[in-house]
C-alpha cells in the first residue's frame, strides 16, 4: 500500500516484524495498519520515519497511488 515505505525498509534490510519491533507496535497491529484496515496515525507517521532515518518527507513515505 506504500511503496515509497516499502522501498525504505529495503533499502535497511528490513521486513515489517523489525519495523515493528523498532516503533513498539505489535506485527498484527502494523500490518492492520499498513493495509488500511485501520488509520495510522501522523505520530505512528512519525515514529516510521524516525526509525527509518530517512530524509523523505512524511508525506513522501507514505504516498499512496
Amino acid at each position: 500500500m506504500y511503496p515509497n515505505l516499502n522501498a525504505e525498509l529495503a533499502r535497511k534490510g528490513w521486513n515489517k516484524k523489525i519495523l515493528a519491533n523498532k516503533i513498539n507496535k505489535r506485527y498484527a497491529t502494523l500490518i492492520d495498519k499498513l493495509n488500511g484496515k485501520t488509520d495510522i496515525t501522523y505520530h505512528e507517521c512519525l515514529a516510521i520515519k524516525a526509525a527509518l532515518e530517512t530524509d523523505l518527507s512524511v508525506e513522501t513515505l507514505f504516498y499512496t497511488h
